[in-house]
Order: C-alpha cells, then structure tokens, then sequence
C-alpha cells in the first residue's frame, strides 16, 4: 500500500519570502553588478528578463535597477529597438561595453560564478531552523507499509521507527548480503514524501558555495529549471522546490569530501555530502572501507552529531559554523568493535543489527522473488535446496540469495531453451555456479 503526504507529519510550512528590492536580497549592489556583468560576459546580448531568469531574481524593482546602475556607469549599453521582441525595459537587450568587458574580466579573476544569485548564510540558517521543526515523523503503522516490500523481524523493524524519529544517526551492522543497504534506501523513500526548499548557492564574505545538486537533489513534481520565470515565482527564485534528499556515499569518502571543495580554477566551493543532505538522510555505505581509517573518520563526525552543528573551512582560514539537521546512517558488514570504540558507540543514537533470516524468512523472500520472475514456486524444490546447499554445507542463509539463484535459473534455462523452473538438476546447477567455498 503506498504512502501518502499525510502518512507522515507533514512540513511545517515554509516558503522563501518573494523578493521586492535589492536590499531584500542581503547583497551588496556592487556585488551583483559583477555577477551581471559576468552573465553577460558568457552569454553576449541578453534581454532584461533574460537576466532576471539567469541570476533568479525578479526583473522589476531588482534586476531593472541593477541594470539602470550599469547604463549610468557605462558598463552596457542598450541595443537598438529594433531587436526589441516585447513591451518595456525588460524587452531591450542590453550589451557590454569596453569598460563593462574590463570590469567583468576583473570579476571573473576572483570569482568565476556566473549563475543564479547566492542566499546569504544566515538567510540559509534559519531556513534550516524552520524546516526542520516539520521533519519525518513516523508510527508503528507506517513503518510496515514502508518495509513491506522486505522480509524482516518484526523486532528489527520497531528498532527501526523510534531511530528515524529521532532523526540524529543510526549505526547499521550485520553480514553482508541482509538488505542493509535496502533498508537505508527504503528510510530514504519516507524522506521523499516531504519538500524542502534550498539555494542554488550560498554566499558567505564574498565566497560563493555552489549547493544545489541536479544529481543528489530531486525536484518536486512540476518544478522545470529550463522554463522558470522569477516573476511568475510565490517565493524568492534563488530557492529550489527538492523532495528532501537522500545522498548515499560509499568507499570513495575522504575527510576532504567533508569539507567545503575549493576550485582554484573556478574560484568558488562545492558544498559537501552532508551539507547537501541537510534537511534529509545521509548514507555512509560500507563503512570502514574507505581509503582512511574509520577512526578519523568518525571522529571528524562528533561535534556534529553531539550538537547538530558543522563546521567547515574556507581557504581563508575562517570557519563557518552550519546547521547540521541530517540522518546519518552508518552501514557495514564488518565487526563494529573493528571500526569504532565504546566512546563512539555511545554518540551513535540507534544501533541496529541487521541479520541473517530464518529459514521462514528466507522461504518468504523465495516465495516472493519466484512470484515477480514468474517462476513456479515449489516447497520440494527449496527443501532440497536448503538440505543440499545450506544444512549439508553448514552455510549461512543470507536474505540476498534467493534472488541471486533464481537469476541463475533463468540463466541456465534460457540456455538450455526451456521454461524455467525448479527441479534438483537445475538448482545443482545453479548453486554451483553461484556459491564459491572459501
């Protein structure tokens, strides 16, 4: 049965107020002369509400102002009427001139950015604050129609609830192969009934931190960042409508990934993992096979998840404290005394052991996966699969395995030009070809 908006609390309601003037911005004039001479630099001539649309902020009262600011300097210039395609000022396609070309040169030397307008920090903060208060809540009910889709203890999935209501960190343990990461991902789907508003870019003392990620961020339904118009916009347009986010990251996670990413080409920050994920759930996957030791990667993780709050390094040497409203959910099939100690342990809210099922569960899960291959089941056929290859071998069930081996089936059946089914000679074959003793 699927979720709806209303099977969890719902957001408490918040939407970037729309923007009027420039002050209402929190950026200097000055500053955005220089991002619309830069825009105008990449792309050549351009309309005023072409402008509006490439820095998202309105045209009237704010980009319309800007725009007079840089005539009266002499840094554009308005192009004839003639290749006027509409009604008013925002209709005229404005050009640069040589002392326009120069400043924008100079701004370009400091900074490369030349998109949306940024959020300032502090604007970025209390939103944070805000959407936080209406984060995922979920009951005893909504937990089994968001794992129905898999087989677990009834036990394992009421460890589950109270840890995303506490929305803090949750350590994932067990062997591998039990759907560890399957329920991580099934913790990020609950996430995605709920929105969230965050910038394309934050601005902190002349530093832009790029934030908005078309990979990581999902957008509402309805939302199309090719055809938006700022005016047409109930809320400040340098703000994007996500689903809140699940990221997962997995060995390739280093300490610099943790903190804010300098191009010195470009001049300006990639946010990271975790600060993208704010307002949502951050996935460490096999954890403790990244490049560093676990140690001193957890312990870059304490103050944040003590006092929900990060701190991150510009290349100034000025730290920027950051709201810290994530999910952390730690996965791993290694022994969680080989990764971390007590003193960590202890910091980590939920710990919640994910492991091998019982010969009931691993008949369901077979049941199941028969059912969406199209594949007759049959009670004989998993007997004799269970005494041949798992009580006679002394090997452990695993809730993975029964999809791997009906693949294996399949495989076999289609090579030999026959319907697939469960038979001994079949399942011997498949086993064989699948289970490697070590």
């Amino acid at each position: 049965m699927p979720l709806s908006e209303e099977t969890v609390r719902e957001n408490t309601p918040f939407i970037p107020p729309q923007i009027q003037t420039i002050e209402q911005t929190g950026l200097s004039m000055l500053w955005l002369e220089d991002l619309v001479l830069k825009v105008m630099y990449f792309s050549g001539y351009l309309s005023g509400f072409r402008i509006a649309e490439l820095i998202t902020l309105p045209f009237a009262g704010v980009v319309e102002v800007i725009c007079d600011a840089l005539k009266k300097e002499k840094l554009i210039e308005v192009r004839s009427s003639v290749f006027q395609s509409g009604i008013g000022e925002g209709s005229y396609q404005f050009g640069l001139t040589a002392a326009g070309i120069a400043r924008a040169r100079e701004a370009l030397d400091r900074c490369q950015y030349a998109g949306p307008a940024p959020v300032p920090l502090q604007y970025y903060y209390d939103a944070c604050l805000k959407q936080a208060r209406g984060r995922v809540h979920v009951t005893q009910k909504v937990m089994h129609k968001v794992m129905g889709h898999l087989v677990l203890p009834e036990k394992t999935i009421h460890k589950l609830g109270p840890a995303i209501n506490s929305g803090t960190s949750i350590f994932i343990f067990g062997p591998p192969g039990n759907g560890k990461t399957s329920v991580a991902r099934a913790l990020g789907d609950l996430y995605s009934y709920q929105e969230i508003f965050v910038p394309f870019a934050l601005y902190v003392d002349g530093q832009i931190i790029k934030y908005f990620d078309s990979v990581n961020h999902v957008l509402v339904d309805g939302e199309d960042l090719n055809n938006r118009s700022p005016s047409s916009l109930n809320y400040d347009p340098r703000w994007v409508h996500i689903k809140r986010p699940f990221i997962m990251v997995g060995g390739e996670l280093s300490l610099a990934g943790l903190d804010l990413v300098f191009d010195s080409t470009l001049k300006y920050y990639e946010a990271p993992f975790q600060l993208k994920a704010n307002g949502g759930v951050l996935l460490v996957d096999d954890f403790g096979r990244q490049h560093i030791h676990p140690r001193d990667l957890l312990n870059r993780w304490i103050v944040p998840l003590e006092n929900r709050i990060d701190f991150l390094s510009l290349h100034t040497g000025r730290k920027i404290e950051l709201p810290f409203d994530v999910l952390v959910i730690f996965s791993t099939n290694l022994p969680p005394m080989d990764l971390v100690d007590e003193a960590f342990l202890r910091r980590l809210r939920h710990k919640i052991e994910i492991g091998d099922p019982s010969y009931e569960e691993y008949r369901e899960i077979f049941k199941r996966v028969c059912a969406s291959k199209n594949i007759p089941y049959d009670d004989q056929a998993l007997a004799y699969l269970l005494q041949e290859w798992y009580i006679r071998k002394n090997r452990n069930l695993r809730s993975n395995q029964p999809r791997d081996l009906i693949d294996q089936v399949i495989d076999i059946c289609n090579y030999f030009a026959i319907e697939p089914k469960l038979t001994p000679e079949i399942i011997d074959r498949a086993a064989e070809a699948y289970f490697v003793d070590l």
